[in-house]
């Protein structure tokens, strides 16, 4: 539209005074954000966007023009299917591609696929052909449609043309573990921690850009209100989103250092608990990338100052825990897990030494302890599992990048083992 020119009025023997150019380019910039007096003409999906800043929040792309061709009917035969792998560094990769919707009914009739593995560290280049298997179907949060049919996303593992499970296939590793124990129905309960960045990376939600909060941890844990509470967003978009999928998100909360959030994912059973976690870990990144905000799952992100890491607490009960004496089972898997410590913690994620330090609610990764309601051990038996005499028992030890195939399958492999080991005294209060 024409910039408006503005007028003052004139008095006796004073000319009229219109506003000087420079005053007029401002006035035309400031129009900008004002009403427009005539229909605006269709844009593109940058046109009434700035270039996106490295802050947080900031949109890439004007979803007004996103959601005109979000509106297009999908072809009522056909569905798109995500399909999902890990790669070599344990990150969620993926891919889309047209089925009919017949293909799409059971996890059995789903097609194979391939991808180029030496672009994700999994093949090299002059055998480069990585095979796709799907494993578990859930529907898809960012493609719905109201026509009855579901798009979705597949969770794979990862396999060589000739039928190899990869190295990095850690699903194949694990299954070899739970394979013949159904009978145990192991429940698992994963406790996923994230922390919250900027786009730089380096700056938490909450934080001063280059500083610190004001403020010491403990205001944030499963708090309320803009100074305490950052990123609860996303956490609700995320959680809705794994609903909607079908994940079995059973609840979120604010962490206790400022821009830490978790949710958590189970009970599930078996090899259904890796397939679940590391779906919602590709639904939270996908959330982010929507947000524009950096996600991060090391498990110590700041590491100068008095901050608490990031877990995957793994909950864990069988079906002889969950009947009456099953506190001595409990116990029994403690002792087994005891036993192979350092085993464990090879398979407990990468960086964890920075974040099992004996300090901030986690043991000493060197070495093993156990008690009832103490978030200082390794290994925490509930109050509620103490009283009824029966329950669960929580691995704290794992970080919040662990693979939960990998922690899954060596707790499945070291708690069914037919083996004597030496029982271990559990702490006490003073020792939490």
């Amino acid at each position: 539209s024409l910039p408006i020119i503005l007028i003052f009025p004139t008095t006796q023997n004073q000319p009229t005074m219109k506003l000087s150019i420079a005053l007029l380019s401002m006035a035309a910039t400031a129009t900008a954000f004002a009403p427009s007096l005539t229909t605006p003409s269709r844009t593109t999906s940058l046109s009434m966007v700035n270039p996106l800043e490295i802050r947080t929040g900031k949109a890439q792309l004007d979803h007004s023009v996103i959601d005109r061709f979000n509106a297009l009917p999908y072809p009522a035969d056909k569905v798109l299917a995500e399909y999902v792998w890990v790669d070599a560094k344990g990150e969620c990769r993926s891919k889309t591609r047209t089925l009919p919707v017949a293909r799409t009914t059971a996890v059995d009739n789903l097609p194979r696929w391939n991808f180029d593995g030496s672009s994700t560290g999994q093949a090299p280049g002059d055998d480069s052909e990585v095979i796709l298997r799907p494993c578990r179907i859930f529907k898809d949060p960012f493609r719905p449609r109201n026509d009855g049919v579901d798009n979705i996303l597949v969770m794979c593992d990862t396999y060589t043309p000739a039928g190899e499970a990869l190295p990095t296939n850690t699903r194949a590793i694990a299954a070899k573990a739970f394979e013949g124990k159904e009978d145990e129905e192991i429940w698992f309960g994963l406790e996923q921690e994230f922390t919250l960045f900027n786009l730089d990376q380096r700056t938490p939600l909450g934080w001063p850009k280059g500083g610190v909060p004001a403020r010491a941890q403990g205001p944030y844990y499963c708090s309320v209100g803009p100074e305490n509470s950052f990123g609860r967003a996303i956490t609700d978009t995320m959680y809705r989103a794994c609903l909607y999928a079908g994940i079995e998100i059973s609840g979120t909360n604010g962490e206790v250092m400022p821009g830490q959030q978790e949710y958590q994912v189970g009970p599930c059973v078996g090899i259904d608990a890796g397939d679940q976690l590391q779906m919602s870990r590709y639904i939270l990144q996908r959330v982010c990338e929507e947000f524009q905000v950096y996600c991060t799952l090391h498990p110590k992100p700041i590491v100068e100052g008095d901050w608490n890491g990031a877990g995957m607490h793994t909950n864990v009960s069988t079906k002889s825990m969950r009947e009456e004496g099953g506190l001595e089972v409990i116990k029994k898997a403690i002792y087994k897990l005891g036993a192979k410590h350092q085993e464990h913690i090879a398979v407990y994620g990468e960086g964890n030494e920075l974040r099992l330090t004996g300090k901030h609610e986690t043991a000493s990764i060197d070495q093993f302890s156990f008690g009832v309601a103490n978030r200082g051990a390794s290994v925490r038996i509930g109050r509620d599992t103490e009283a009824e005499g029966k329950g669960y028992f929580e691995d704290r030890r794992p970080s919040s990048n662990a693979d939960p195939y990998l922690v899954t399958g060596k707790i499945m492999a070291t708690i069914m083992e037919d083996v004597d080991v030496p029982e271990i005294s559990a702490l006490d209060r003073a020792e939490a």
